[in-house]
């Protein structure tokens, strides 16, 4: 019979399930819950955690409920609890949270009627207990209070939820809301105090029939001493599970095919998962790589846009700049021009006026003579201008051919009765004729006013002074 029910535990692939956060699947119910007094409190921050059926190679064991430390301030304990999956009994593991969640409506009992807890709460950091559910010690604990609980455990002692005979509970919006939120599992104390019951074969369902000799202790792994409780009875009739090879044989059938098709469907899942994840995984790299593509191709076409853009700019900047140099030489090149032919213009017209005859001067009537008889007589003395005046390349002889120019004597041979002697008498200042012979170029006159050569007008002017002559 123990080689059957272990053929079937490895079948199953069951462990201990004590606080477990994975489920193990069982095709028997648990035994009921026995009857038993809570041990008193250790000492203050200790928290009851209630005894429950597990299963282990050789069959249902019961876990003595014990008291124990939280893993850390304001945390409660949610009771693991046993609950029909419509083929086999699932182990749905305790654990500790802010809330107390749904441990499948059992009454497990010393605060845990089913639903939440009403063995104590947290205050400002300390734990109170409620005397009504509790069993402490005042003298060594202080922090109590004394609220009344229902408590239906004469009635009801049932093990798990659902199934044939099970409670019928379902978790409330609270409860479900308590057991998504954040969880600490059981401490390592615990875990020892699951597993030294497992050692423990007095406490095998099918040796105590239900009513275990410890069930429950004052503090977790001591399973001897004062602290120790046992059950008052069994919480109904102890039903050994069927001896008979045959069913045995049945029921380990049944639970690998279950196990198989549950197995077969997780496995075609995963499989069709992986093949989801690597759809995806293809759809997006191929995505990325179309996307990179073609952010390279619009990088490629903006940076040849780009290129393209200051290609043209420079282009055209060299053509405007080409045509402003153009202008500006062009600009030069008249301004230049202009420049020079004002200067050609201005040359020319310095020339001309150079090579311009002289005009010659109006005789001055005798009433200018006799106002000014010296001024007018200094223009025609000038022998120095005759000199300078001369391009003959003899100017000594012009020098010395000057003396005749005698202002002087001449002012006093005109006497002023005679004003119309006096008017040819004006070019009479060279009275010598010595010195108009001497002249190479006869015209003493017009080199005062550096007339040009080609003039004879000093043999005009020769004229009159022989008949001034003749006339003295």
């Amino acid at each position: 019979m123990r080689i059957i029910r272990v053929l079937l535990l490895t079948v199953l692939m069951m462990t201990i399930p004590a606080f477990a956060q994975f489920e193990v699947s069982v095709v028997i119910a648990p035994p009921a819950l026995p009857v038993y007094v809570q041990p008193v409190a250790p000492d203050a921050g200790y928290l009851w955690t209630p005894g429950y059926w597990a299963y282990g190679g050789e069959g249902y064991f019961w876990v003595p409920g014990t008291w124990i430390q939280p893993p850390s301030v304001g945390l409660l304990w949610t009771p693991g609890y046993w609950g029909w999956g419509g083929s086999a009994f699932a182990w749905n593991g305790g654990y500790w949270g802010q809330q107390v969640g749904f441990y499948g409506g059992v009454n497990y009992g010393y605060g845990y009627g089913g639903v939440g807890y009403q063995g104590g709460r947290w205050q400002n950091g300390q734990f109170y207990y409620n005397r009504a559910a509790n069993n402490v010690n005042v003298t060594n604990v202080h922090n109590v209070y004394n609220t009344t609980v229902i408590n239906n455990t004469a009635v009801n002692h049932v093990s798990y939820n659902g199934g044939a005979g099970g409670v019928t509970a379902r978790a409330t919006a609270a409860e479900e809301t308590a057991s998504r939120e954040q969880h600490t599992p059981p401490t390592s104390l615990q875990t020892q105090h699951v597993q030294t019951a497992s050692k423990n074969h007095a406490l095998l369902a099918s040796v105590n029939q239900g009513k275990p000799a410890i069930a429950a202790t004052a503090k977790p792994g001591e399973f001897s001493g004062q602290g120790v409780v046992a059950a008052k009875q069994a919480g109904a009739p102890y039903k050994a599970p069927a001896n008979n090879a045959a069913e045995t044989k049945a029921a380990a059938s049944k639970a690998t095919e279950n196990k198989a098709a549950e197995n077969k469907t997780a496995e075609n899942k995963a499989a069709a998962t992986k093949a989801t994840e690597n759809k995806t995984a293809e759809d997006n790299k191929a995505a990325e790589t179309k996307a990179t593509e073609n952010k390279a191709a619009e990088n490629s076409a903006a940076e040849t846009k780009a290129t393209e853009n200051k290609a043209a700019e420079n282009s055209k900047a060299a053509e405007t700049k080409a045509t402003e140099n153009k202008a500006a030489e062009n600009s030069a090149a008249e301004t230049k021009a202009t420049e020079n032919k004002a200067a050609e213009d201005k040359a020319a017209a310095a020339r001309t006026n150079e090579n311009k005859p002289a005009t010659p001067k109006p005789a001055r009537t005798p009433a200018e003579s006799t106002k000014e008889p010296t001024a007018k007589a200094q223009p025609a003395a000038r022998p120095a201008t005759a000199a300078h005046a001369q391009p003959a390349p003899r100017p000594a002889t012009v020098n010395h051919a000057q003396p005749a120019a005698r202002p002087a004597t001449v002012a006093k041979a005109q006497p002023a009765p005679h004003p119309a002697p006096a008017a040819h008498a004006q070019p009479a200042p060279r009275p010598v004729p010595a010195a108009a012979k001497a002249q190479p170029a006869p015209r003493p006159a017009p080199a005062a006013h550096a007339q040009p050569a080609p003039r004879p007008a000093p043999a005009a002017h020769a004229e009159p002074e022989k008949a001034h002559t003749s006339g003295e």
